[in-house]
């Protein structure tokens, strides 16, 4: 993680969109910070309320500044929307120079930026090129660079890698991931994939329901995850026991057709709802309150009949789970 900036060089931000989201953050310069959530959690409200896109109540502070208050053509902030969204009757030169020329530069100096972004992308010969000739791939890497060409204090990416490839995903991955590198301003990410936060998040906030579930380093939120859409995104299973979580992963579960014996064992009942493939073996999801995972080989499925429907018993040894409190706090693993 980043050094921590100064009071004023950090975003400090509580936002209210309509009813339906109210987060608190704080964001450092040149940080980024990963948003995280269910369908419906209120991820992209978020960053189009910095945008100016959508009413907000609340603040945004930065610099001794309300980006609230701030009339939206004068904020510096660079959006990238899902689906590249470039303005279809402009070249990819004109795209990125969009915002440049919108802000007053004059056309040869505003070219010279843009041309030089669409170098740093590797697209420099796709300048006179309109939206409708360009592959998923090299639209978003124009949208990118028309985000990053306006020098923004803040940048949004609100799922940038959503419809492309998963070929032309890692790549862009990992040239958007040496970008926000040497970016000093403050970025916040939108994404549904867990490898995105991982990567290239410095830290993670996960929105559930409108509101702030957990905050923390990515490393950190993927061995404690705190809501269930996070615990399937990095492939746990997660469990509430009183005032604890406890997490695992589906091949620390052992599946049968009786009780298991043992008082180390934490059990489960209940039908299986899917098994497919998962790599080497076969992944169940058994809806057991809560619905779990279990991984066995292809050859202990077919030794138990294991079909869709059938009730089976999950069970996991006390001693392969992680257990930690639903609100935080220490760490008391079962390892």
């Amino acid at each position: 993680m980043k050094a921590p900036g100064t009071a004023t060089d950090q975003l400090v931000a509580d936002l209210r969109v309509a009813d339906r989201v109210h987060a608190a953050f704080t964001v450092e310069p040149g940080e980024v910070l990963a948003v995280i959530g269910p369908n419906g959690a209120g991820k992209s409200s978020l960053l189009h309320a910095l945008a100016g896109l959508v009413d907000v109540e609340g603040h945004a502070h930065l610099r001794g500044t309300d980006l609230l208050a701030v009339p939206v053509r004068e904020r510096r902030v660079g959006l990238v929307f899902q689906g590249q969204l470039l303005f279809p009757h402009l070249s990819a030169l004109d795209n990125v120079a969009f915002g440049l020329r919108a802000r007053g530069v004059k056309r040869a100096p505003a070219e010279a930026v843009a041309r030089e972004w669409l170098e740093r992308f590797g697209i420099p010969d796709l300048a006179h090129r309109k939206p409708r000739e360009l592959s998923g791939g090299q639209a978003q890497r124009v949208a990118i660079a028309r985000a990053l060409a306006t020098d923004p204090d803040v940048l949004l990416l609100d799922e940038p890698f959503t419809g492309l490839d998963v070929s032309v995903q890692m790549a862009l991955r990992i040239e958007l991931g040496q970008h926000l590198r040497d970016f000093p301003g403050i970025a916040l990410l939108v994404t549904h994939d867990a490898i995105d936060a991982l990567t290239l998040a410095d830290r993670v906030l996960v929105l559930d329901d409108g509101e702030v579930a957990q905050v923390g380093p990515p490393a950190e939120v993927a061995a404690e995850p705190r809501t269930p859409h996070v615990a399937r995104l990095v492939g746990l299973n997660l469990v509430t026991d009183g005032e604890d979580l406890i997490a695992f992963t589906p091949d620390a579960v052992v599946v049968s057709l009786s009780e298991p014996e043992g008082s180390s064992r934490l059990r489960w009942r209940g039908p299986i709802a899917t098994l497919a493939p998962h790599g080497d073996a076969v992944r169940l999801l058994v809806h057991a309150s809560p619905d779990l995972l279990a991984d066995l080989t292809p050859a202990a499925a077919t030794e138990l009949a294991l079909v869709p429907g059938r009730e089976v018993w999950l069970s996991t040894k006390a001693t392969a789970v992680s257990r930690y409190g639903a609100r935080g706090g220490t760490d008391h693993t079962g390892r």
